[in-house]
């Protein structure tokens, strides 16, 4: 039935005499995805998928379950974990039974956080399609994206409509039969989408001509009311899994983004300096905290972009160290390209930046990781303007008449939004006279905003971020906590951001961070803080994994001082090798939160003679 209306509305295609509807669909696909905007979507020169497509380390993962905690944490906890206990999964074979199940596959959900590469995954399935290259078993693919479909107008509108509108100007589908072929519906973004979806309350709907609302059309699809014989596929943040009812999905995969061996051939791939290559690469294995982050394709691109501005010509390169080192760097990369490209501009970096960094704080408050015009114009940010910082602040919209009109814009991603976020608390307080918006006076965050000195500011910071059960504010503390550092501030002083510097408070902070871990029992909040620590240039933490139970010992070198406890974390390739903490100090656990001497403790592990390589015992 819904094959013959497809029929109909592809026939209206332009498209060569002779070419069977599924010959269109391909080429009308093929044509749509066969080009990657890396990083900004729809903006800048497009870059051919297969050239530049790294294969994702996708995992069969479990039954869907809500993960709410911050997802740079859930990068972390992910990047220590043994591969062996992950069933890996080829992304042309999420449809495939494992040999465990013994039942055919409808609906597969897939699981993981912003800027793992989702998208691209779907990106890259639907080409393989169309190219002829897998699952050509599925006679049809329909992407519909949660993002477009959140535009749609109120009212009720029938599948058939549905269909029509997103593929095809169509012709009176009035006469056509059942079909035996094969769809797939692809839901790409469940984390975006604000539809109810209410599959307890929603009228049951198994005509696709039967006008129904947007919402009820896909809580039937899901159910298996409309179209039962078709497959889909949802992709999703974590979070927002727990939206789609478990007896619904038949297969819960997760993408985990790039281990190792795939970073270093995304670099090569991406970086065409095989010397600029390598050294980005060993660079970013020197520091932890970055080089766990680019299990995220999104960092990995921002690496090899900030590699590449800041290399001299001749291959040498001084990348930088921490999070917020590389952040920064990318905002101003990306200004300074906004700057060669429009000579004319209406406002200052700075006037636009404190406005972006506004919109950024409002909508992570709220949640909320798209945002539409409205939301725009309340921060006084003109939608011409915005799109002019496309690096930072993309534009993904469709215009046309019909169903729906208008524009959906994001943060290119969760993280950028996170660093302007923190980036426009600290311009607050460091420069009084703007007016704060009456969100402010009574948000969970208001507290921010009546710091009397910087060191009250982080203070706060700190205090609002282990409050957080779920660590959502973990990765916007850093970046806080790194802004403030003056050495980072003098790169805004190339934007005109005017900051207060305050050494003394920063060294405050120091102590103020260092007493927190003292007295905090849960490891994901110490872990969090050690972080906090390396974005204030204080590098303190020796790491090590032991993979056979899953633990980490971590020793926090200061002056004068050590801390051991055992972590769920990772290592460095700087750092000790291979050794228990716990078999060479020979402490009762409660002591083992007192401070010794470095002279005290080094002594101990030389003794104790469980070094693997002698450049660790060094």
């Amino acid at each position: 039935m819904v094959l013959k209306i497809i029929y109909f509305m592809l026939l209206k295609c332009s498209f060569q005499p002779g070419m069977d509807m599924q010959q269109i669909h391909r080429s009308h696909l093929l044509k749509k995805f066969q080009h990657l905007m890396e990083g900004i979507p729809h903006q800048g020169n497009p870059t051919l998928l297969r050239k530049i497509y790294t294969d994702l380390y996708i995992t069969e993962g479990g039954r869907g379950e809500v993960n709410a905690e911050h997802e740079v944490r859930q990068i972390e906890r992910a990047s220590w974990r043994e591969a062996a206990q992950d069933t890996p999964i080829k992304c042309s074979d999420i449809f495939k039974a494992l040999s465990t199940q013994d039942k055919a596959i409808r609906i597969v959900l897939t699981k993981g956080v912003a800027g793992i590469g989702k998208t691209v995954s779907v990106q890259k399935f639907i080409l393989d399609w169309a190219e002829g290259k897998a699952n050509q078993d599925v006679h049809f693919i329909f992407p519909l994206p949660f993002r477009e479909l959140n535009l749609m107008k109120e009212g009720k509108l029938s599948l058939v409509d549905l269909m029509q509108h997103f593929f095809s100007e169509t012709t009176d589908p009035t006469a056509f039969t059942t079909s035996e072929h094969r769809v797939m519906f692809i839901f790409d973004g469940l984390d975006e989408c604000r539809l109810p979806l209410d599959f307890h309350s929603n009228l049951k709907c198994c005509d696709v001509r039967e006008p129904a609302t947007l919402d009820v059309l896909l809580t039937n699809l899901i159910k298996g009311n409309l179209l039962p014989s078709a497959l889909l596929w949802i992709t999703t943040r974590p979070a927002a899994a727990g939206q789609i009812p478990q007896e619904c999905v038949d297969q819960v995969t997760e993408i985990r983004g790039f281990n190792d061996p795939q970073k270093e051939q995304y670099f090569r791939k991406r970086i065409s300096d095989e010397n600029l290559a390598s050294r980005t690469i060993t660079h970013l294995k020197s520091s932890r905290s970055l080089y766990i982050m680019c299990h995220i394709p999104f960092f990995c691109w921002i690496s090899a972009t900030v590699a590449e501005r800041t290399s001299d010509g001749s291959g040498s390169v001084e990348m930088p160290r921490t999070l917020t080192q590389m952040y920064t760097h990318f905002l101003i990369i990306q200004t300074s390209i906004k700057n060669d490209k429009y000579t004319e501009r209406k406002e200052k970096d700075e006037e636009m930046i404190f406005k972006l960094g506004k919109l950024a704080y409002q909508q992570l408050e709220k949640g909320n990781l798209i945002f539409y015009e409205e939301d725009l114009r309340e921060c006084g940010i003109d939608v011409t303007e915005a799109s002019v910082y496309s690096g930072v602040c993309t534009q993904i919209f469709r215009e046309e008449s019909g169903l729906y009109q208008g524009k959906v814009f994001s943060f290119v991603h969760l993280s950028i939004q996170e660093f302007l976020a923190a980036l426009y608390v600290l311009l607050c307080f460091s420069n009084r006279e703007r007016n704060m918006p009456e969100q402010q006076q009574t948000s969970q965050l208001s507290a921010l905003f009546r710091a009397a000195t910087l060191h009250d500011l982080h203070k706060t910071a700190v205090d609002l971020a282990l409050r957080s059960k779920n660590g959502h504010l973990d990765l916007f503390l850093r970046f806080l906590l790194g802004l403030s550092l003056e050495s980072n501030q003098s790169l805004f002083r190339l934007l005109l951001l005017h900051t207060s510097s305050q050494s003394q408070s920063s060294e405050q902070t120091v102590q103020l961070v260092k007493h927190k871990i003292r007295d905090q029992d849960e490891s994901d909040r110490r872990i969090n803080l050690f972080y906090c620590l390396n974005e204030l240039n204080q590098h303190v933490v020796v790491e090590h994994t032991d993979r056979s139970s899953g633990t980490l010992s971590v020793v926090m070198l200061l002056p004068g001082e050590w801390r051991t406890g055992k972590f769920k974390f990772e290592t460095s390739e700087e750092y000790l090798d291979e050794f228990d903490l716990q078999k060479c100090i020979k402490t009762p656990e409660k002591d083992q939160t007192e401070l010794l001497s470095p002279d005290d403790v080094l002594q101990k592990l030389m003794q104790s003679d469980v070094f693997t390589s002698s450049t660790s015992a060094k």
